[in-house]
C-alpha cells in the first residue's frame, strides 16, 4: 500500500509499506521508528492510505491516525520476520545517508556475526503502527468516466455513514 504522511512543516511524502493485516483496529505496518516516515509520524499522526488495482481499475483511499502497536505485537512480528529481514532491522540506520555499500554490507556482516544463533531480539527502534480510519474511499473505475465512488465516514460515536461521490 501507499503510505502518505506529512511533518510539521508541510512536506507530504509518499512510498511503499508492506500491509501486514487489518482488524476492527486499522491498517498495520511495520518500520524503523527512526525513519523519515516515522518522524514525520510523530509530528503530524495524520496520514492515508492508497490501494491501487490499475487492471482492475479500482483504488481504495483511506485516511485516519495513526498510533504504534504495543512492543509485545511487534515482538510478535518481528519473531516471525525471516532471519535476513531481522538481521537488516538491525544494520539498517533506515533514511540515513550512508558512505557506500560496502559499509551497509560490513555492517550487516558485523550484525550477522553477533547474532550468529539466530536469536535476533527485537530492536529498541523498531515496531509497527496501526493507522485507525476515519474516511475510506473505494473507486470503480468504468469505461464511460462515471466512475463509481463510495465515501465512508466515522463519526465522533464510532458510527459510519456512507455517501455516493460524483466522479
Amino acid at each position: 500500500m501507499t503510505l502518505a504522511t506529512s511533518g510539521a512543516g508541510g512536506t507530504v511524502r509518499a512510498r511503499t509499506v508492506l500491509l501486514k493485516g487489518y482488524d476492527s483496529e486499522g491498517f498495520r505496518f511495520f518500520t524503523n521508528y527512526e525513519s523519515l516516515k516515522a518522524r514525520q509520524i510523530e509530528e503530524n499522526p495524520r496520514v492515508a492510505l492508497l490501494f491501487f488495482w490499475a487492471a482492475l481499475e479500482r483504488q481504495i483511499c483511506i485516511q485516519g491516525t495513526v498510533r504504534k502497536t504495543s512492543r509485545e505485537e511487534s515482538a510478535e512480528y518481528f519473531r516471525q520476520r525471516p532471519l535476513a529481514s531481522r538481521l537488516g532491522a538491525w544494520a539498517s540506520n533506515q533514511s540515513a545517508p550512508v558512505g557506500s555499500r560496502e559499509e551497509l554490507e560490513s555492517k550487516y556482516a558485523e550484525v550477522e556475526k553477533l547474532y550468529a544463533d539466530g536469536n535476533v531480539p527485537l530492536p529498541p527502534n523498531w515496531g509497527g503502527y496501526i493507522v485507525q480510519p476515519d474516511s475510506i474511499e473505494f473507486w470503480q473505475g468504468r469505461t464511460s468516466r462515471l466512475h463509481d465512488r463510495f465515501r465512508y465516514t466515522r463519526s465522533a460515536d464510532g458510527a459510519w455513514s456512507i455517501e455516493r461521490l460524483s466522479p
